[in-house]
């Protein structure tokens, strides 16, 4: 089961060993409507894996691959259907922390390392509304003004998509990606609306907390030494919290799936999974 962190993308497992499962989650790629946040929580996404493992006839997934945002989903619904996982691969680990959110989105964190690009991120928000600028971004993304909507959703994927990469991604080609709404629209107001709500979990700490309950799955962790968009430290609590865990910081890595290092590892361990009975 491959689990995307916002719109889908991100390696693709070998067909030969596994019958690969993808969706696309509610409001995202292909699903219908389009950047709708109706009904659209953690539990919802839950539940929707739940019932497509039903609906295929799957009595447990033999893998979950999870990145980002896919990572915290594959640990809230292992830690609810813990009897229906097998083995998961969790890459770029994110546990909705109040401090990571914090790291990421406002002053202090990962502005600290890329104050260019922050300053742009943060440039269409008034001075009065910079003391939290998530929720002066899902404000407007959640307005009835679509040209605004646009804007604020080009400049929120931007700040993102411009840290999650050890080399600066290339100006053209990533213009070209912020002129396409079906593209920005899903990624900008998920992620600030799970943001805003504290992905709908009782505590900020409820993901490390509840790890007693999947502590006999097996899990490989894979997480870019440099990534500045989820702490690499959040990766290391996690697997102290699971004794049945390795992780593996790639040392020339960033955020993102696609750099050659991560794309190693993470085929490594789907390749060490995929051979297990």
């Amino acid at each position: 089961l491959f689990l995307h962190g916002g719109p889908a993308a991100g390696i693709r497992p070998d067909p030969k060993i596994y019958r690969i499962i993808l969706l696309d989650q509610r409001g995202a790629g292909k699903s219908r409507p389009n950047a709708s946040l109706e009904a659209n929580t953690t539990w919802h996404l839950v539940d929707d894996l739940e019932q497509l493992r039903e609906h295929l006839g799957i009595e447990r997934w033999h893998v979950i691959y999870g990145g980002s945002w896919g990572s915290t989903l594959a640990l809230a619904y292992a830690q609810k259907f813990a009897t229906r996982v097998a083995s998961m691969v969790l890459r770029g680990i994110f546990l909705f922390d109040h401090e990571d959110m914090e790291w990421l989105f406002e002053h202090g964190g990962a502005s600290e390392f890329f104050p260019d690009k922050f300053e742009r991120y943060k440039s269409i928000i008034p001075q009065g509304e910079r003391g939290s600028l998530i929720n002066a971004y899902y404000r407007r993304l959640t307005s009835d003004n679509e040209k605004e909507r646009l804007q604020t959703a080009a400049h929120f994927v931007e700040w993102e998509m411009s840290i999650s990469t050890i080399r600066a991604p290339d100006e053209s080609d990533l213009k070209e990606e912020l002129k396409e709404p079906k593209f920005i629209l899903p990624f900008a107001r998920a992620e600030t609306h799970y943001f805003v709500h504290g992905g709908w979990f009782e505590r900020p700490s409820q993901l490390l907390d509840d790890c007693k309950s999947i502590e006999h799955i097996p899990v490989a962790i894979v997480h870019g030494r440099y990534d500045c968009v989820c702490r690499p430290r959040m990766a290391w609590e996690l697997h102290k919290r699971l004794p049945m865990s390795t992780i593996q910081f790639t040392d020339t890595s960033g955020h993102s799936s696609m750099e050659p290092n991560t794309v190693d590892a993470t085929i490594r361990a789907l390749d060490y999974f995929g051979g297990r009975p």
